[in-house]
């Protein structure tokens, strides 16, 4: 690739005819493009960012006119160069790079492009420029229980403001406030009795606190009915999510349909069985419904541990919807259901989401938890 070999003089005046930046929408476009062929690829891609000094006039164009002909003499055919932001940071995209040399080609881009800017001579817009270098996959956290941010750059799509998105993310969340509200008062006599239960079951606290994945990547404290006994060890559900999400390719090589759930979990209380069941136990869940950490209706909110086992598309079920209580996953299928599928009901839902749609869905959800079909 171009931008791993030496720039030359030569380089940098040839690229004083390249063609001209792509303008913010597109470039954006292709930033979601070019992330989206890596999940197919299982490459990866390296955006590097420039800021530019905050000056005006011809000085502004001269600087940007530099960093675009540093930046045209070490890419290669297949990258992208665009404003990120007009006229304060321009943009290149360096398409599929092999995950195993990812760290190598970042130290290479950002090094060649230093190289091609100090050729050109201006040493004071060399020590004010800003550099940013960007990967997408993101590497996971370390710490199973901790979440890596997500940085919006990687996705544009997710954060424009879009007004028919704007309109319908207004009246989601106005019936999720109402409808929330209004259950956790009518529900109010049935919270009482099954705490009561619970704490009669076995030792330990009514309700149980776990920090949830939520939308965008940002974490939250989720509620639900204990239905454990105290201070059990969850690293054999730790295990069971790992075999979940990998069990899925040959799930699909299997004629007879599977069933994914933990079975025999000696952890579970007598009644928390009859909650999970009829999943009764999330309904303290209103509350996070109610303070906005969750919808009525979205994708199940995964745990950080889980989420580190997620392949790149994966992760879409938790950027392009809000986790819901409920959601299309829940009502056709849940244990029944592969990991992949899952997913891919989430992804259906969150490309397709209209209010009509949330209220089949919560319509569709009591007789799900009735009769407890596919319940874990």
């Amino acid at each position: 690739m171009k931008h791993a070999e030496a720039v030359t003089h030569k380089d940098i005046d040839m690229t004083k005819n390249h063609s001209p930046l792509l303008d913010e929408r597109l470039f954006r476009q292709a930033v979601t493009r070019e992330r989206k062929r890596t999940e197919r690829s299982c490459l990866a891609m390296v955006l590097l960012l420039i800021g530019l000094p905050n000056r005006s006039g011809e000085q502004e164009a001269a600087d940007a006119t530099r960093v675009t002909n540093a930046l045209s003499a070490v890419a290669s055919d297949l990258d992208i160069l665009g404003w990120v932001e007009p006229s304060c940071v321009i943009g290149l995209i360096a398409p599929e790079v092999n995950p195993d040399d990812l760290s190598d080609t970042c130290d290479r881009l950002e090094s060649a492009f230093r190289n091609a800017i100090a050729f050109q001579g201006d040493e004071e817009l060399t020590q004010h420029l800003s550099i940013r270098v960007l990967v997408y996959p993101e590497p996971t956290a370390s710490d199973e229980e901790q979440v890596c941010s997500l940085d919006p750059l990687l996705y544009p799509e997710l954060v424009a403001n879009r007004p028919a998105v704007l309109k319908f993310q207004t009246l989601k969340r106005g019936m999720d406030i109402v409808f929330s509200a209004l259950l956790l008062i009518l529900l109010l006599p049935a919270f009482a009795l099954i705490a009561v239960l619970v704490k009669l079951s076995s030792p330990g606290p009514a309700f149980f606190k776990q920090m949830r994945v939520g939308h965008l990547l940002k974490p939250f404290t989720m509620c639900k009915f204990r239905t454990m006994y105290a201070k059990a060890d969850h690293q054999v559900h730790q295990e069971y999510v790992n075999w979940f999400i990998t069990a899925s390719a040959q799930a699909q090589s299997q004629e007879k349909p599977a069933v994914f759930k933990l079975t025999n979990d000696t952890r579970i209380t007598p009644i928390g069985r009859f909650l999970r069941r009829t999943s009764l136990d999330e309904l303290p869940q209103l509350w996070n419904v109610l303070i906005g950490d969750m919808s009525l209706v979205g994708p199940r909110p995964p745990l950080p541990y889980e989420l580190q086992q997620y392949k790149p598309w994966h992760r879409s079920r938790v950027l392009e919807a809000k986790p819901g209580m409920t959601g299309l996953w829940q009502v056709v299928g849940r244990s029944r259901t592969t990991f992949d599928e899952m997913v891919r009901l989430d992804l259906r839902y969150a490309r397709t989401m209209s209010l009509w749609t949330d209220i089949k869905i919560l319509l569709a959800t009591p007789a799900a938890m009735i009769t407890g079909n596919g319940a874990c």
